[in-house]
């Protein structure tokens, strides 16, 4: 499945993960996008780079980068926007999601 509305990059995010891409010690098909349960909210992203792809997994082209999405997650980052983040010393990618109904108060874990 092929669908570039489930999640989309900011030029920011894409010149990062395209920078992150391209150190990677083999070259990965993209980035693998999921959701697991941890935090004091319930969930949280994972992302990792995908060496293969799954028979369900979504996948989001988005120009020379390609977001390997897992089937279990799209439900819960359908519309959302990945952003790459560089405020002082700090620099992080971060999740812009329609779905949310709260975060932590540390911003590590969310709920739907």
């Amino acid at each position: 499945m092929t669908d570039t509305q489930i999640m989309t990059l900011t030029d920011s995010a894409a010149k990062r993960v395209k920078s992150l891409l391209g150190k990677a010690s083999e070259t990965p098909l993209g980035l693998r996008i999921g959701i697991t349960n941890t935090g004091c909210n319930g969930l949280t992203y994972t992302m990792d780079y995908a060496t293969d792809r799954k028979p369900d997994d979504a996948i989001v082209d988005s120009g020379d980068i390609t977001l390997l999405i897992d089937h279990d997650a799209v439900q819960y980052v359908a519309g959302t926007e990945m952003d790459w983040l560089e405020e002082g010393l700090q620099s992080r990618f971060t999740f812009e999601n329609p779905n949310e109904k709260g975060r932590c108060g540390c911003g590590s874990s969310f709920h739907v």
